[in-house]
């Protein structure tokens, strides 16, 4: 992927429900929160683009520094794929935008039939987080591979 990169999925209300710093550099914690504050400060620029265009991968939306955000913008639900990145592959990027996006509907479809059981819980909020372990080290492996 890149050196420096951070990406996350934020769903349709704004609540980021995957964050991962996938990058090569070693991992800070202050450059951590500097990276997610980074990407929703482009939340902004990318729900005006969203009305403007049809596309669903919007490269280099906004820069910081030598970082640039790259986002992917599902169709149905308004999910917004994110990555913070210093980069400049951008069919990489593209490429690791939409197996993500892959691996995240394949999730949805497996969880299927939790998903009634789920509903019916009082606890269940729609759009928490993704923790499945799986899903992450898929995403991660998706990183390194699209490096």
């Amino acid at each position: 992927m890149a050196s420096t990169a951070c990406f996350m999925i934020i769903s349709k209300n704004d609540i980021p429900i995957y964050e991962a710093e996938v990058g090569t550099a070693p991992k800070k914690e202050e450059a951590a929160h500097q990276h997610q504050f980074i990407l929703h400060a482009a939340l902004d620029i990318v729900q005006d683009l969203a009305w403007t265009t049809s596309a669903m991968f919007l490269k280099a939306i906004d820069r910081f520094n030598d970082l640039v955000v790259s986002v992917y913008v599902t169709a149905a639900v308004h999910t917004r794929l994110m990555l913070l990145h210093d980069s400049r592959n951008d069919d990489g990027i593209k490429s690791f935008f939409q197996e993500v996006h892959e691996l995240y509907i394949k999730a949805s479809f497996t969880l299927l039939t939790v998903f009634v059981i789920i509903l019916l819980n009082p606890l269940y909020l729609p759009g928490s987080r993704v923790t499945s372990s799986h899903f992450d080290t898929k995403v991660r492996a998706l990183a390194r591979r699209s490096e």
